[in-house]
């Protein structure tokens, strides 16, 4: 599972609303599986699972559809790409969530091959281990880079302070007075900042701001942990393969996905009803349907 868990430590966070359930969400699939880890910055819930718990929830969940567990982990990369990109829900599916216990459960409805399609992820309580994986440990190293980041600035601010300065000594005239500047303090400058400023800026409200602003940098600083963990395991390993690189792994996201995963049929048992779906749906990209021909009859 380490493909998995790299994969979804470097997948950005994306803002998502239920009715009156806003939660923080990323996930990252492949053909062994997938792994999603789902917040309400009370809680986190996490669920990974290979090819062998999809294909018996596919069975339990969709009667009527057979198919290789490859084929329903295309379809629900094909389902949650849009809903992690965009901000919106897409019209090709119905998502919803519920809590049990200390689970959360989000439900997906949509179709599949002409026929009603239905996912449950079941999600368990993150581990202290995960939720400092994935939250707290980024969220330091992003701190510290911003940290180093306004540092930069105000030494260049600074150093602009010393041209003009020059400017000035050598005989330069401002030709509008609107843009003339105080030479820049930095003691000065974060007083006022934290009188000022910080209550707008620490505003986190359900978690969208930090969705919106700062997934560059958040992904940034997990990719930059996977890198030194690799090394930390040693250079001979991490060239062993391509593909447990950062960059290898990169082709490989939520929001730049590989080559379909299967392109076997999805196949129909006649014997079942579907169950019925509400809620706008999609039809599925991958084979047509195959229905199986009623017993005692020979091609």
């Amino acid at each position: 599972m380490e493909k998995l868990e790299q994969g979804l430590l470097m997948q950005p966070w994306a803002w998502l609303q239920f009715a009156e359930n806003s939660l923080l969400a990323k996930a990252y699939i492949t053909k062994q599986g997938y792994a999603l880890l789902v917040s309400d910055l009370q809680q986190v819930w996490h669920e990974q699972v290979d090819t062998s718990v999809v294909s018996q929830r596919a069975k339990e969940l969709n009667k009527r559809l057979t198919a290789p567990p490859e084929a329903f982990l295309c379809h629900l990369d094909n389902l949650l790409r849009p809903l992690l990109k965009d901000a919106t829900h897409p019209n090709e599916a119905t998502f919803s969530c519920d809590r049990v216990a200390e689970a959360l459960i989000l439900r997906v409805r949509s179709e599949l091959s002409g026929l009603p399609f239905y996912w449950h992820f079941y999600c368990i309580l993150a581990s202290p281990s995960l939720v400092s994986q994935h939250l707290i440990r980024p969220l330091m190293g992003m701190s510290l880079a911003l940290q180093c980041h306004v540092r930069e600035l105000a030494a260049l601010l600074r150093m602009k302070d010393l041209e003009i300065q020059d400017y000035q000594e050598s005989g330069a005239m401002l030709s509008r007075g609107r843009l003339k500047t105080e030479p820049f303090e930095e003691n000065s400058f974060l007083e006022q900042f934290l009188v000022e400023k910080l209550p707008e800026a620490c505003s986190l409200g359900d978690g969208r701001p930090f969705v919106m602003n700062l997934q560059s940098l958040y992904v940034a600083v997990t990719k930059q942990e996977v890198q030194a963990e690799q090394m930390h395991q040693g250079t001979g390993e991490t060239q062993t393969s391509s593909g447990a690189s950062p960059q290898g792994t990169d082709s490989h996201l939520l929001n730049q996905p590989e080559q379909p995963v299967s392109s076997a049929p999805v196949l129909l048992a006649p014997e079942q009803k579907p169950m019925v779906a509400s809620g706008p749906v999609q039809r599925s990209q991958l084979s047509k349907v195959k229905r199986k021909k009623p017993r005692g009859l020979f091609s």
